[in-house]
């Protein structure tokens, strides 16, 4: 059953682990976060994460990059596969190449610091609303077919041509979705970024091309090299043929 939007403003059912080195941070993020409907549990750096999620997961981790010991992407590379909860790098490194770093390697959003608590909640709840299965008829029939691959939208899995799990971020199976729900029609980076942000979110403006990279590699991976195609000035597309079966 799809978890729902609580009257907090939180979503109901959701966890949240934050990992910084800053106690004092970590408490006033913490509460703020309580506040607004979120079940929050702290950690201060990347062993104690380590111990919390083997405690018990968490759908969502806030994850700084400076720490003493293992940095914030060393911990980032540790949150992969099927399963892995969305992350949202919190840094006070906020140049154009430390957000394509945090980007590449994975993370769902990167916040720099110092952040104003309310964006760093719009985040959240963006982030957070991408990992619900779409609602509406299309979940009824939720297997869509492209060239042998096969993209399960209900339970969030894409399978390559061999019937193997391939693991994708929360951003990288919502961007595909939306390239095959689209048919191999052209959609723009504004379309994208509504599809995998959230039209609430406050991405960073390449960051779809990021996630498109990222995808590329994946799929190339598993000999999907020509699925997506670059439209100059316009967009993005599948170049093959959707089946919902």
């Amino acid at each position: 059953m799809a978890k729902t939007i609580g009257n907090a403003g939180g979503v109901a059912g959701e966890s949240i682990l934050l990992v910084d080195d800053d106690a004092p941070l970590r408490a006033l993020i913490g509460d703020f976060l309580r506040n607004n409907g979120f079940t929050v549990r702290e950690a201060e750096g990347g062993k104690a994460m380590r111990a919390a999620l083997a405690q018990a997961p968490s759908d969502l981790v806030i994850l700084d990059v400076m720490m003493p010991g293992e940095d914030g992407l060393s911990c980032l590379r540790a949150l992969q596969g099927a399963g892995a909860p969305a992350v949202i790098m919190l840094s006070a490194l906020a140049s154009d190449i430390d957000r394509i770093v945090g980007l590449e390697s994975g993370a769902d959003d990167y916040v720099a610091k110092p952040c104003n608590p309310r964006e760093l909640l719009a985040r959240v709840r963006s982030v957070l609303r991408r990992r619900l299965p779409p609602a509406g008829p299309e979940t009824q029939a939720s297997i869509l077919a492209f060239a042998d691959w096969r993209l399960d939208e209900s339970g969030w899995i894409l399978r390559d041509p061999a019937g193997q799990p391939v693991t994708l971020s929360a951003s990288e199976i919502r961007l595909l979705a939306a390239l095959v729900r689209a048919r191999g029609a052209v959609l723009n980076r504004d379309q994208l970024m509504d599809a995998v942000h959230g039209i609430d979110g406050l991405a960073y403006d390449r960051a779809i091309d990021i996630h498109i990279s990222r995808l590329r590699r994946k799929l190339q991976d598993r000999g999907g090299e020509d699925l997506i195609r670059t439209v100059r000035g316009a967009g993005y597309g599948l170049t093959c043929p959707v089946e919902r079966l």
